[in-house]
């Protein structure tokens, strides 16, 4: 097949990490001809481009093509990549996230691709967004929908909530949960104790990480906030914040505000081949982020073998069950205290969620089996059938 994905910028993010998988895998397993076409990295987070350039796959980089709404450069990334779609001439435009879905979706279907898919990794509209932004998000979602034959979801819920508001019909959508490296997160490469020593952790300290940009909505300000009475019911608790952000100075002030800057470690920016093992080096995870889509950290904790404490939003509670983890209400500092200390104070509980999440998610979250599934919707689009029979 010639297939091409369309993606707004190629950082170390869950939504980029599960597109670079699927064009690997589509290239390297089934031997497609696969381009894809971003915008530029901006921002600390990282990018992606060295990863993709070693496993020699095709990336264009569309400068127009950028996160922030600029209507002016908007229509000449819409342009140019309907110049894209012509050179190319791809049987499949599948396009990942909000901007560059309504763009990509536009461009292709005013090309008459014959498939065009779009990836929801995590909707653009909810409770943590304004009322006009939501009205302007939900328009502009429902215009793309009609302009492609399939919506793929990351988890279930986020079929849910595109269909509560009118986004969509429920047979253009189909669940696909976010591939990644599972054999890496069974079997990480470094000891546990190697790790540790490096992350500065004692033995008998309790670590709890938090894998996520260091930005607004991912929850590291609510850690920090539940932090100091953590800390006065067990001083042995750390807390890990791997990832970087336009909110690490501010977060470290606060830490230092609160009294607790001891108690985080700042790991920072890290290649996404060393999640596993900082995984592995903790003894849970604490994700209280507050609009994720299915933040993939979630599932490679536990195939770490290592429970989950997340806030209820989204996909989480399709991986955060109660043998596996512990869920909250979104905002609740003191349900997030309770659940640190519940954990920290419980070695036999922490191994037997992350044990029983480890046996339950193995084959489910695999990259090649989300590749697989989605070159099946691809095959079904092509020859005239429904997503839905696709996946079955």
């Amino acid at each position: 097949m010639r297939i091409v994905h369309v993606i707004t910028r190629l950082i170390l993010g869950g939504a980029q990490e599960n597109t670079l998988l699927t064009v690997d895998g589509l290239h390297h397993r089934h031997g497609d001809d696969v381009t894809l076409i971003t915008g530029p990295a901006e921002g600390p987070e990282g990018d992606l481009f060295t990863r993709a350039a070693e496993r020699g796959l095709k990336v264009e980089l569309m400068p127009e093509l950028i996160r922030a709404v600029h209507l002016p450069t908007d229509w000449r990334a819409y342009s140019k990549l309907r110049e894209s779609i012509r050179r190319l001439k791809p049987e499949v435009v599948h396009t990942h996230s909000s901007k560059a879905g309504i763009v990509g979706r536009a461009a292709a279907w005013h090309e008459r691709v014959p498939a065009v898919v779009h990836t929801i990794h995590g909707l653009p509209f909810g409770p943590s967004e304004s009322a006009l932004k939501n009205r302007i998000y939900i328009a502009s979602e429902r215009w793309a929908a009609k302009r492609c034959h399939s919506i793929v979801s990351v988890c279930d819920a986020m079929t849910e909530q595109a269909l509560a508001e009118g986004v969509g019909r429920p047979e253009q959508y189909l669940t696909v949960y976010s591939g990644m490296d599972v054999d890496a997160f069974l079997n990480p490469p470094r000891s546990r104790e190697e790790v540790r020593q490096e992350l500065g952790l004692q033995d008998d300290e309790v670590a709890f990480a938090t894998v996520a940009r260091l930005f607004e909505r991912k929850g590291h300000d609510d850690i920090l906030a539940a932090a100091p009475e953590i800390l006065r019911s067990n001083p042995k608790v750390r807390f890990v914040f791997i990832g970087d952000g336009i909110w690490r100075d501010r977060l470290m002030a606060e830490a230092e505000r609160l009294g607790v800057r001891q108690a985080i470690h700042f790991v920072g920016l890290v290649p996404p081949g060393r999640i596993p093992e900082l995984l592995q080096a903790v003894d849970a995870v604490v994700h209280p982020s507050l609009r994720e889509g299915l933040a993939r950290v979630l599932p490679q904790a536990l195939l770490v073998g290592r429970p989950a404490i997340s806030y209820d939003v989204d996909g989480a509670r399709e991986v955060v069950l109660p043998d596996t983890g512990i869920l909250l209400p979104p905002r609740s500092i003191e349900g997030l205290t309770v659940a640190v200390l519940r954990l920290a104070a419980d070695p036999t509980l922490r191994h037997e969620m992350g044990q029983t999440g480890r046996a339950r998610f193995a084959h489910q979250f695999r990259h090649e089996t989300m590749t697989d599934q989605l070159r099946s919707l691809y095959e079904r689009l092509l020859s005239g059938g429904s997503p839905r029979q696709a996946h079955a």
